[in-house]
């Protein structure tokens, strides 16, 4: 019977199934209502045995979930074409469009990731989090485009998972934000959390968690949630003064929204971000006016996971995927140096 384990640490004063919701791994989807129904069903170990009251004061120790055989996913197979950078008969490399969501939701039932994978994958797909689904072990918002991977058997979902907890998979995204990334601003060196690296790299270290008022954002805490770290360096600056970027951003954790929250966080808020991007208008006078226009009219929030990499799960090579930054991208750089509003797609600075 799969089964995770959570270690719940000393001085966490929160009620069972909400302190152990909290600490779950990401990729094994249990959500607060999951986790009450399993530690009613007896599901639910914890230091001193089977633990039968959610509502109960957590105990600190280690905590085995038995989280059951999966079940039918409602989803449905549809023939939706995938951008595939790489498939075994353990895993799939997926390069997503901007505009296609990872899992279905109440607010997207079809027409996704998912949808596409049940299709081409068929009956070979992991099971995981009480759904039988493709093996999910880490998504991409919405209308952020490029990699991820994609489990079809069991033992390749464990090993990636595995990979996944314990931040040794390689991610690196590039974005177009507002603001400069410089180590002689003192607005930046003197925010909580933020400390900057040898070569100009800016570390964000907070927790992330839900926002208090809104269960549909993030928001950076330093008493409770996840622990979150993002790094990121300057790759290009725009305007005169500099007032706009290509940031590289490389995750040592993933937790939801985390380079839009954190970057945000930092006062460099994603170009086209509606949630966290802010009400800051481009400047004309700085960037000229072909450049704020584009800025201003940027229609999602200028993320990109441009690499992917981590062991096979099975065959142990160390696999790498990279991705071109997509049309959007690369021609909203185009004319943040200057060029025509419209013409040939580039790749970012440095490749092939």
């Amino acid at each position: 019977m799969p089964e995770i384990l959570i270690h719940v640490p000393e001085g966490l004063s929160d009620r069972l199934d909400k302190a152990l919701a909290s600490l779950a791994p990401e990729e094994a989807a249990l959500s607060r209502s999951r986790l009450a129904k399993l530690i009613t069903e007896g599901a639910v170990h914890g230091p001193s045995g089977p633990v039968t009251d959610g509502k109960a004061k957590s105990a600190a120790g280690e905590y085995r979930i038995e989280i059951g055989d999966p079940e039918p996913l409602e989803a449905m197979p549809e023939a939706i074409p995938l951008n595939i950078a790489y498939e075994d008969d353990d895993l799939i490399v997926i390069d997503k469009p901007a505009g296609m969501v990872v899992h279905p939701a109440p607010g997207a039932p079809n027409g996704t990731l998912v949808n596409a994978l049940l299709a081409h994958c068929a009956d070979s797909l992991s099971g995981i989090g009480g759904a039988a689904r493709p093996g999910i072990v880490h998504r991409i918002d919405k209308e952020t485009s490029g990699l991820l991977v994609v489990a079809k058997t069991d033992r390749a979902h464990q090993g990636l998972a595995r990979q996944f907890a314990d931040h040794s998979a390689h991610r690196r995204y590039l974005a177009v934000a507002h603001g400069m990334i410089d180590a002689g601003d003192s607005r930046l060196g003197g925010l909580k959390g933020v400390v900057f690296e040898p070569g100009g790299v800016l570390r964000i270290t907070t927790m992330l968690g839900r926002h208090p008022g809104d269960r549909q954002r993030q928001a950076v805490s330093f008493q409770q949630g996840r622990h979150a770290v993002t790094r990121a360096k300057l790759v290009e600056s725009f305007g005169t003064p500099p007032s706009a970027m290509l940031v590289e951003c490389r995750l040592e954790t993933g937790r939801t929204h985390q380079i839009r929250v954190h970057m945000a966080y930092a006062g460099l808020g994603l170009i086209g971000d509606p949630v966290y991007g802010g009400s800051r208008k481009p400047s004309v006078k700085v960037l000229g006016a072909n450049a704020a226009a584009a800025m201003a009219a940027f229609p999602r929030q200028a993320l990109h996971a441009a690499e992917l990499g981590f062991l096979h799960p099975v065959s142990g090579e160390m696999l790498t995927f990279t991705s071109p930054l997509p049309d959007d991208m690369a021609q909203l750089l185009t004319i943040l140096r200057g060029g025509p509003a419209a013409g040939a797609s580039i790749t970012e600075p440095g490749a092939p």
